[in-house]
C-alpha cells in the first residue's frame, strides 16, 4: 500500500513538471535552447590574388585553421590537456601555463594558420571548449625571386611591405556575418541566415613577367656573389608601355619563411635607396648640347692634355684624348669632355633636361616610401657644381628613375610613366627632348657597347645595344672614397626599334673589378638577351658605323 501512494505521488510530481516545462516556462527554455544553439559566424573574406602579367600567381591566399579557448575552460580541458598540446604542437605544461596567463581575458589564440590536414586531429577530439575559427594565410609562389616586390601580409592577411602594402585596401576583401546552428560541442551544423554579405578582395595583375624577373633575379645574385659585392639591383622596363617586366634587388628574403624574416633584406633597393648616377648621365649632357642649338653631331671638343681645372677642383680622364667628337666621349667615357660641355650650357639648359627626365623625382610608380632623390635648383648651383654634374656626382637619383631616363632615347624623346601594374593600352608620353635629338643620342649610345669602348660587355650577340657604364666613388665620413664604389649601366635593345630598357647597379664590388663595364654589363646583356627572346624581339644585326651615320644627316 505504502509502495503504491510513493508511485503515485512520483507520477503527479512528474507530470506536473512536464506542464510546467510544457506551458509555463517554454518560451524561456525555447530562448535558452535558441542562445545555446543558435550562433552569430564571422566568414573570413580571401585576400585578392597577385598574378604577374600572364596569369603566373605571386600571391594567393590558402585556407587555413586557427583555434581558441576561453582561458576559464582550463579545467574543463585539463582532462585532454595532452592530446590537445600534442595537436598544436606544445607540451601539456606549456599549454595548461598559456591558458593560466591569459585569465580574465576574453579568449586566447592556442595556435593560428593550422592547414587543414593538421587540424583534423584537433576537430576530431570534439571538445566544445576548443573553438574553431576558418582563416586564410598569404602564400608567395615565386618565393624570394619577387620578395622585395610583391612584398608579404601578417598573419591577419594585412598588407606590411612592396606591393602588398601598397594595393592593401585593393586586395583586402570585407567579411561577412551570418546565423549558424551550432551541436553541444560548439559545432557548425548548418547556416540560417546571412547578415552581412561577404566581399572577396580584388585580384592584382602586375606587368611583371615572372619569366623575365627569374632571370633578372638568377643572374643579379651571381654577380653579388661573385664580386663579394654588398648589395645589388635592376630594373627592366617595357620602353613601350613603362611597365616594369623585373625588378629585383640583393640580398633577397623568402616571404614564405616568417620565422627568418629579416627586417634588413626587405628594402627593394631599386625604387628606395639613392645613389650618384655617376658616367650614367654623360648621354644627358650631350642631349642638353644638342639641344640648346650651340652644339651639333660634328663639333668637336678639346680635352688638351686630359685635364681641366674647375676653380679649385681638377678634373681628369684615364688617359689624355686630345680632340674628340660626342662618339668618343661616350665610347671612352671621357670626364673633361662631359665637363667642358656642361660649362658651355646655361645652368637652366642642363638642369632643365635633368630634371625633364624625371630624375630626383619620384616616378609615381605607387611602391611604398619610394624616394624622390634630390637635384639642386640651378640658381643655386657654383661652377664647381654644374661641372661635377657633367659626369654625375652632386645629385641622387633611385636605380628605377634612371631606367626611366634613359627610355627618353628610346621612345625618339619622351618619357613614358613607369607602371607595375598592367596596362591594356600604351600610356602618353610626355615630351622631353626633340625627336632628332633623341635619334641622334641614341645612335651615339651605341659607341660605349662597341669596340674600344667600356661597355663591350654589355654586347648581346645578334642585337645592337646602346647603353652607358657608370663607376661611382662613394661619399663617406670624410669624402668620396677610392676603394668604395658602385657600378652601374643602364641601356636599352634592340638599338633600331628598342622594346627593353634595364639599369642594372652592383655596390661595393671588392672581387674581379669594379668597373661598369666590368661588373654591371655582363649582368645587362645576360638578362636582356633572354627578355628579348621572352618578348619576341627579332634580331636588328650590326650597327652603322657612327660617322656613317653623322655625315649623312
Amino acid at each position: 500500500m505504502i509502495c503504491g501512494v510513493a508511485l503515485f505521488a512520483c507520477g503527479l510530481l512528474i507530470v506536473a513538471r512536464a506542464a510546467q516545462l510544457q506551458w509555463l516556462q517554454n518560451s524561456f527554455l525555447e530562448s535558452r535552447a535558441d542562445a545555446q544553439q543558435v550562433a552569430t559566424a564571422t566568414v573570413v573574406a580571401r585576400r585578392g590574388r597577385i598574378f604577374d602579367r600572364n596569369g603566373q600567381p605571386l600571391a594567393v591566399s590558402a585556407p587555413v585553421d586557427s583555434f581558441w579557448a576561453h582561458p576559464d575552460s582550463l579545467d574543463a580541458l585539463r582532462p585532454r590537456l595532452p592530446q590537445i598540446a600534442a595537436a598544436l604542437g606544445f607540451s601539456a605544461k606549456q599549454l595548461e601555463d598559456k591558458l593560466a596567463k591569459a585569465q580574465g581575458r576574453e579568449f586566447v589564440w592556442l595556435k593560428r594558420g593550422l592547414p587543414p590536414s593538421r587540424s583534423r586531429a584537433l576537430i576530431d577530439l570534439a571538445a566544445p571548449e576548443l573553438r574553431l575559427r576558418r582563416e586564410y594565410r598569404r602564400y608567395y609562389p615565386a618565393g624570394e625571386y619577387a620578395g622585395h616586390l610583391v612584398g608579404f601580409a601578417d598573419i591577419d592577411e594585412n598588407g606590411q611591405e612592396g606591393l602588398e602594402l601598397a594595393f592593401d585596401s585593393w586586395l583586402r576583401g570585407r567579411d561577412g556575418r551570418k546565423q549558424v546552428i551550432r551541436d553541444r560541442l560548439g559545432r557548425h551544423v548548418r547556416d540560417i541566415a546571412s547578415l552581412e554579405p561577404l566581399q572577396p578582395g580584388r585580384d592584382l595583375h602586375l606587368g611583371l613577367d615572372l619569366r623575365i624577373q627569374y632571370l633578372a633575379y638568377r643572374e643579379l645574385r651571381e654577380a653579388v656573389e661573385r664580386h663579394r659585392a654588398r648589395s645589388g639591383s635592376i630594373v627592366v622596363l617595357d620602353v613601350r608601355s613603362g611597365e616594369v617586366l623585373a625588378m629585383a634587388s640583393q640580398p633577397s628574403f623568402n616571404p614564405n619563411d616568417r620565422a627568418r624574416l629579416d627586417p634588413a633584406n626587405y628594402r627593394n633597393r631599386a625604387v628606395l635607396d639613392l645613389l650618384e648616377p655617376g658616367s650614367t648621365i654623360k648621354p644627358l649632357v650631350v642631349a642638353a648640347a644638342l639641344e640648346s642649338g650651340a652644339w651639333s653631331l660634328h663639333d668637336r671638343i678639346d680635352t688638351g692634355r686630359g685635364f681641366v681645372r674647375v676653380g679649385s677642383k681638377t678634373i681628369r680622364d684615364r688617359t689624355a684624348l686630345g680632340v674628340i667628337d660626342f662618339a668618343t666621349l661616350l665610347r671612352r667615357s671621357s670626364q673633361v669632355g662631359a665637363t667642358q660641355v656642361a660649362m658651355s650650357l646655361e645652368p637652366p639648359r642642363l638642369w632643365g633636361i635633368l630634371a625633364g627626365v624625371g630624375l630626383a623625382r619620384a616616378t609615381e610608380s605607387g611602391f611604398p616610401g619610394e624616394a624622390e632623390g634630390s637635384l639642386s635648383n640651378h640658381e643655386y648651383w657654383r661652377p664647381v657644381d654644374q661641372a661635377v654634374m657633367a659626369y654625375g656626382y652632386g645629385l641622387a637619383v633611385t636605380l628605377l628613375q634612371l631606367a626611366r631616363a634613359y627610355t627618353v632615347f628610346a621612345n625618339l624623346g619622351e618619357v613614358i610613366p613607369v607602371s607595375l601594374v598592367r596596362r591594356d593600352d600604351l600610356p602618353q608620353g610626355v615630351r622631353a627632348i626633340s625627336r632628332d635629338t633623341a635619334a641622334a643620342v641614341a645612335l651615339l649610345l651605341e659607341e660605349p657597347v662597341g669596340a674600344n669602348g667600356t661597355a663591350t660587355r654589355a654586347g648581346i650577340p645578334g642585337y645592337r645595344v646602346a647603353g652607358k657604364t657608370g663607376t661611382v666613388e662613394k661619399l663617406g665620413a670624410s669624402g668620396y672614397e677610392q676603394d668604395r664604389h658602385t657600378a652601374l649601366f643602364v641601356g636599352f635593345a634592340p638599338a633600331s626599334n628598342p622594346r627593353l630598357a634595364a639599369a642594372v647597379l652592383i655596390d661595393e664590388p671588392v672581387e674581379h673589378g669594379y668597373f661598369g663595364g666590368e661588373v654591371a654589363a655582363p649582368v645587362f646583356s645576360r638578362v636582356v638577351l633572354g627578355a628579348l627572346r621572352v618578348v619576341g624581339a627579332p634580331m636588328d644585326g650590326v650597327r652603322q658605323p657612327v660617322e656613317a651615320a653623322v655625315a649623312s644627316r
